[in-house]
């Protein structure tokens, strides 16, 4: 997206990103983390793990800003992100 300004911060801000890692055979296929991931960074996967369920899949990994919401929505801590570095 082209802005016709820019904002007077755009210098100091640091925009963190973020590694998901999935523990595929953890997962139950709720789809928690899917639905409500605020950038889309997550979709469903069409593969089975070995209990039978769809896990997710990263769609897009540099979207992600380490919000840490799909870590907090999962009941079965099959998910966790890590930040491992910044764009300004």
């Amino acid at each position: 997206m082209k802005l016709w300004r820019k904002p007077l911060d755009q210098d100091r801000v640091v925009v963190p990103r973020g590694e998901i890692h999935l523990i595929v055979e953890r997962c139950k296929g709720c789809q928690l983390c899917a639905t409500y991931c605020p950038r889309d960074v997550l979709e469903m996967s069409s593969l089975f793990n070995t209990r039978g369920y769809h896990p997710p899949q990263v769609r897009n990994a540099r979207r992600c800003l380490v919000c840490g919401l799909c870590t907090m929505l999962c009941p079965e801590f099959a998910i966790y992100v890590e930040e491992v570095g910044h764009d300004q």
